[in-house]
C-alpha cells in the first residue's frame, strides 16, 4: 500500500506509527496513516484489522 521510498512501517510493525500521514483530520483529532493505520492526537491508534494500540502517556519528572 505504501508507495514512499523507503517503505513505511507495516500496520503490523511495531513502529506502525512513524508511517507518513495521508489524510490529516486534525479538526477532529486523527490522521490516516499510508499503511491503514487511524492515529489518534492522544498517541492512540486503530489498526486495520480492528485492533487498537493504547494511548502513549508520558510521565512528568518529579520535582522537589
Amino acid at each position: 500500500m505504501c508507495q514512499h521510498n523507503p517503505d513505511c512501517p507495516a500496520a503490523d510493525d511495531p513502529a506502525c506509527q512513524a508511517a507518513v500521514v495521508v489524510a490529516p483530520h486534525p479538526d477532529q483529532g486523527w490522521s490516516l496513516l499510508c499503511n491503514g493505520v487511524v492515529l489518534f492526537e492522544d498517541t492512540g491508534a486503530l489498526l486495520p484489522d480492528g485492533s487498537s494500540i493504547a494511548p502513549q502517556h508520558l510521565s512528568s519528572p518529579v520535582t522537589a
